[in-house]
Order: C-alpha cells, then structure tokens, then sequence
C-alpha cells in the first residue's frame, strides 16, 4: 500500500488525514490541539499530529509516498506582530539611484494595532560598500538583509552581490528579484520586507518539521502549502516564506479541486465562526495579490472572500426581533451548541442575553435551564431542525434540542420554532449572498451552470439553505469535516512566473512558459506531470505563467468508464437540460464532449436567443469543463496551429476596444489545455504548437470554442 499525508493547522485544532494513494480513500484521522504557544510554534502540534496518525492507523513510514502541510505560521506572525526588523541595502548610481534609494525607503508597516513592521535603509552606490552598509543595519537591530536594485528581474548580479555579503557577515538574505519578476521597485522591495520579516522564524519551523519527518523514516521530502493551493519544497520555504501566507482556505480549495473535482464552482468552506468562499473556473483556482496591513504585495494568492457567519454563529436580539447572526460564535462564547446537547438538559429554559467578549453588545442570545447552565443557539441548531442537515454529517445534531431552544426563542420574540429557526437561516443566507453574487460577477460565471460546494465541519448548516435562497445547485463535499487536510494531501507543486512585458512576442511567450515550468520542476514536480497556463493581461503590459505538476506519477483513471448514455446524464444534469436534449460531438479515447440548445431569456423574456451549453467529462464521469455557449471542432496535431488560427479569426469580434476572441481549449488524450489567457489568434496558435510538438502529426485533438450568446 502507498499513502498520503496532509496535515492541516487550524485556528483550534491541527488535523492529520491519511489516503489511500490509488483510491483517495481516507484511510485515517487524527486531530490534536493547535500550539500556538509552544516554543516552536504551530509546527510542534504538526510534529504530533504526524507522529500520532502514524501510530495510530499503524502506517509504516516506507508506505509514505507524499506528505504535506499547511501552516499559519507566516499568517499568525504577521497579524502579531511577531516579526524581526529588516534592513534593506538598496544600490544604484546617479539620478536613477537618487529614485532608488526613495523606492526603497519602506514605512512602518501596520500588522495590527499598535504592532509594526519596521525596516531600515542604507543606499550604496558602489557595491563593494555594501558590507560596511550590512554592518551599520546589523547595529541598528536589523536581523536579515533584502537587496534591493533597479532591473533585477532582468539582470540580478547586482542583488545577488550584496546578499553574498550579507551570508558572510552571518545575516540570512533575499533579493527582491526572488520575490517577484515584475517591475515597481517599491512594490517589489515592500514585499520582499514582508518576506524578511519572517524569514528566521519560519526558518527554524521548517528545519524542526523537516527533521521530525526524517527521523519519523519517511524518505519522501516534506513539502508545504502555498497560499495560492499547490505545494512547494523545504527550500522554497525557507527563501519565499511569504508563500505560506494564507494558505488555509487553499487548502480546502485543493481538496475541492483534486478530491471532489469541481471544475466549475463556488467553493464554501464553513467552520464554526467564519466561512471562506472562492472560484473555481474551468478547473483553476481563481487567484489576486494578497495585502498585508493594507499593503498590496506581489504575493499571488487564493482569491478568498470571507464571511464572519457559520455554523457556530450566535444569535443577536434588539427590538424584540431576531436581528442577526454572527460574528461571535459559541466556540468564543465558551457555550455548547444547543443542538448538540442532550434535550434532558434543555428543560424550562429561558432567554438571556449575553456578552461572547468583554468589548461586544449585551445582545447575543442564548437560553438557561432551571440549573443555570447556558446553551448557545446557532445557524446549526436552525439548519437542524428544518431538515438541511442529513443523517450522517458532521454538523447532524439533536433535533430535539434544537426544537426546545428554538421554542424558547422563538416565544420571546412572537415567532413559532419554525419562524424562528427559518429566520436565523435567512440572516446568515443574506450575508453570503453578496460575496457568492460578486464572485460571480467577477469572473463571469453563469449560475445555472455554477455549484456550490460545502466543505468544512459546518458546510450543511449554510450552504443548502443559501443554495435554496439563489437557486444554485449545491453538494456537500465526501468527508467535508477534513476536506483542507485531504487537500494539503493531494495537492499539486505549483509555480507562478510574471514579467512586464509590453506588447510580447510569441518568443516572449513561450520564453516564460518555459521558465515556469523550469521552476516548478525545481520545487519537486515530476517534468511529465507538469501543465502550464499562460495569460496575458495587455492593460497592464502583464504576461504570466502558472505551472503545476504532481510530485510522483498518479494514476487519475481508475479503470471505470461509464457508458455514453451516464454521461450524457451527468452533463445533462449540469446544465439543468433534458438528457434528450443534449448530443454527443466527439472527443479523445479519454473525453467525451456533449452540446445542447438552450433557450435564454433576455430583457423581462420579450427577447429570446438560443445557446448550445457544452460540458466536457472524463470516463469517470467527472465535469473537466463546462461553457455556457460553445463550439466543437475536430483536427490533429499537424493540424492544429492553423486550425486553430483560422477558427479564432473566423469566430472572433473587432470593435474600437480591439479584438474579442472565444475562449478557445484543446482536449488531447486526458488532457484538456486552457488557452484562454492570451490576447491573440497568433498567439494561440503558438502556444497549442509548443504544447502538442511532443504528439504524432495524426494524434485527435478537439479544439472548443466558448463564445459569448
């Protein structure tokens, strides 16, 4: 047997899963306290959830073929204010190294109230004064170096020099051309503090982590979770901590990703006090640049909207009416969920109001038994007894117990059990609905064709009822409670490389795609696993290469391949269409590609247009892609560059603003490869060449076509 390990650290407790390598089945848990406290941090609890899971389901370390952890080390740092002081040694001649030296020049950084990231500066103009200039920091309290200089993304000898000399003088150091390939000096120089800041400490976490894994006899290299949902090695960790930055809620994404496969949603991680909602589009994890303290950085990562309602979110009370729900929880609160005590204890109850936190409103609600003990009332408790919750799930309670309390409630406010508890599920529905209608929104997502998915131990307490409230289609993830851990456990090693390129040439092109790929091959991933996205963003001159791979070889067909006329179902039941009305239109010995005729219904119905939805799945049966409007073209490897150019221009819009291409894909064997980031027919073309060179001239390839209706 072959296994693998994800360890995820949360706010409360740090959760280990094991899973069958082959079948993804989750083999064992295991759950420990998070220690944020300890000496060593939130890695000690890692250290012990790993050595206990391995006890515990008897896992001989040989047996281990990957293992991975998210981390709130980098994050809890920050929003403490737990950093050390930087100094940054910047370089730069004449009137260019006058700006330079103004670029570099990083204000205190405000992590949270009263607690700042200070920096301090020397400028040099001759690059043998730089270790005198690394000398007067050290004095001054600096604890690392970031060499900073004009054009390092294109020629860094010159950072590379000083960090040279800040190693010898025994201060560890990073360039800001290690940070990010784009240009702005100061953007890139103020991430690169952000970096510093935490370098020593996530250092000396890594090297414990490291070392327990090796003396555990696990052979495999320890690799750790990035804030934008793949994995990176030790090493990275140790010059970019920065990346771990955030990486929880991309934990729970990479398991919505790789073990529930959603190619085409939104994805809702529940907790107790909060929920953290993200997109999902054609299988990629949508992504920003983080802030930090206000600041924006250069720091790629999961573009993540979160919400302070859950499933422990309290009632609130005020004008005898139920006025809300949240932010406090009944973990803050210190009380047990109402739902989730025995109903024997909930007897003559009465309301009272509470204060979860001593600066918080007298107005969150909870009931009291005749023996003085206080019970919270929650989203869960609501979700419970109006039946959204199923037999079997993590957040399944006591209906019983929720009936009481809601009777208590909903006597002091005039509402029966069910208005109440209907009227609890509506506040906490109304504060998703803004954050699920802008994701979609933002990145052009059609409803009827988008899911939400729920993960996290309180997903069933929200997200049937805010999928009820939006019309959407909803699930709930396999083994939800654990879904961040099994997503650390399975996910991809990815790298991102940008450059500022204006107007960039084919050769551009593939230059940086080649650069990403080199780069995520360094930090583990296994070359003939290794994808590449390339996107263009012409506005701002920004061309970038996202690459993922896997670490080892994985087999991702299960020997099972389902009838035509299943999966003509499962697409049909996607798109919401009869399963009469959708038709096959080809596709490779490992994808099918199904279309249909829709109708929609624009300006108060008056104006009807058809549109053929197309949905494309693998032998398992699993959605790979999904277009509202699409079209299906079939040709070969030898084919394709022209093919493909001459369908772009044939199918695409040329207006004032320039020209409006279809979001154009390739499927090949298993492969379906997203084009879609760049700007032109040409370049297009070029990138399908280079991705299908490796092919014989007569291999199937299907070129898909998303326009708009």
């Amino acid at each position: 047997m072959r296994v693998r390990i994800g360890i995820d650290v949360g706010g409360t407790f740090t959760d280990a899963v094991v899973l069958d390598s082959e079948s993804y089945e989750l083999l064992g848990q295991v759950k420990v306290p998070t220690t944020h406290s300890a000496p060593e941090g939130v890695a000690k609890g890692i250290v012990e959830a790993l050595h206990r899971v391995l006890e515990e389901h008897q896992i001989d370390p040989g047996e281990v073929e990957f293992i991975a952890h998210g981390t709130t080390q980098a994050t809890n740092a920050l929003l403490e204010g737990d950093v050390v002081k930087v100094g940054v040694v910047s370089f730069g001649q004449g009137m260019g190294g006058r700006k330079v030296r103004l670029d570099t020049q990083i204000e205190p950084i405000e992590l949270a109230q009263g607690r700042y990231l200070t920096s301090v500066q020397r400028h040099v103009e001759e690059l043998q004064a730089a270790g005198q200039a690394i000398c007067e920091l050290r004095q001054e309290g600096a604890e690392v170096i970031v060499a900073a200089a004009s054009f390092s993304v294109d020629d860094p000898s010159q950072e590379q020099a000083i960090m040279e000399q800040a190693v010898q003088a025994g201060l560890p150091a990073v360039g800001t051309h290690e940070i990010s390939k784009l240009y702005g000096l100061k953007t890139r120089t103020k991430t690169a503090v952000i970096n510093a800041s935490i370098l020593p400490k996530m250092m000396e976490a890594a090297s414990l982590t490291e070392q327990s894994v090796k003396e555990s006899g696990i052979a495999v290299p320890l690799m750790v979770m990035r804030c934008d949902g793949g994995v990176m090695n030790i090493d990275e960790v140790m010059r970019r901590p920065i990346l771990t930055m955030l990486s929880g809620p991309a934990a729970g994404v990479a398991g919505a990703l790789m073990y529930e496969k959603v190619s085409h949603g939104l994805f809702l991680e529940v907790g107790g006090t909060s929920t953290d909602i993200s997109a999902v589009v054609n299988g990629r994890v949508m992504v920003d640049y983080a802030q930090v303290g206000g600041h924006k950085t250069y720091v790629n990562s999961l573009d993540v909207r979160t919400v302070a309602v859950a499933g422990g979110s309290m009632v609130r009370l005020g004008d005898g009416r139920i006025k809300d729900v949240g932010p406090r929880s009944a973990h803050i609160a210190g009380f047990p969920y109402a739902v989730f005590s025995d109903p024997e204890r909930l007897t003559k109850l009465n309301v009272v109001t509470v204060r979860p936190r001593p600066e918080d409103a007298l107005d969150y609600a909870a009931v009291e038994n005749e023996y003085g003990e206080r019970f919270a009332i929650t989203v869960a408790c609501a979700a419970n007894f109006l039946g959204f919750v199923p037999e079997g799930d993590y957040a399944r309670g006591n209906r019983e117990s929720a009936r009481l309390a809601l009777e208590a409630i909903g006597k002091a406010v005039g509402l029966s059990a069910e208005q109440a508890a209907e009227r609890i599920l509506e506040l906490a529905s109304a504060k998703c609905l803004p954050l699920v209608r802008q994701l979609l929104k933002d990145y052009a997502m059609d409803k009827d064709q988008t899911v939400l998915v729920g993960g996290g131990g309180g997903a069933a307490a929200v997200v049937p009822h805010l999928a009820k409230t939006l019309g959407m289609k909803h699930r709930i993830a396999k083994n939800a409670q654990v879904i961040s851990p099994i997503g650390v456990a399975l996910s991809l090693v990815r790298d991102t490389v940008e450059r500022t390129i204006p107007n960039p040439s084919q050769e551009d092109i593939l230059r940086i795609r080649e650069e990403a790929e080199r780069q995520v091959i360094k930090a583990g991933a296994k070359p003939d696993t290794v994808e590449v996205h390339v996107e263009i963003d012409a506005q701002r001159n920004l061309v970038r290469a996202v690459a993922t791979g896997a670490t080892e070889l994985r087999t991702k067909e299960r020997g099972v391949r389902l009838a035509r006329e299943e999966l003509r179902r499962k697409a049909a039941e996607a798109v919401g269409l009869p399963q009469e009305l959708l038709r096959w239109k080809g596709g490779t010995e490992l994808l099918e590609v199904f279309t249909g005729e829709q109708e929609v219904k624009k300006l108060f119905g008056l104006v009807r247009r058809s549109r053929q939805p197309l949905v494309v799945l693998d032998r398992e049966g699993v959605i790979r892609l999904q277009l509202p409007h699409g079209l299906v073209l079939e040709t070969t490897a030898a084919q394709v560059q022209a093919d493909l150019q001459t369908a772009l221009e044939k199918h695409s819009q040329y207006g004032d603003a320039g020209i409006e291409m279809p979001k154009p894909f390739l499927l090949v064997g298993g492969r379906v490869i997203d084009l879609t980031g760049l700007v032109s027919p040409e370049q297009v073309a070029s990138l399908a060449a280079a991705e299908l060179q490796h092919l014989p001239e007569k291999e199937r390839v299907i070129i898909l076509l998303g326009k708009r209706v």
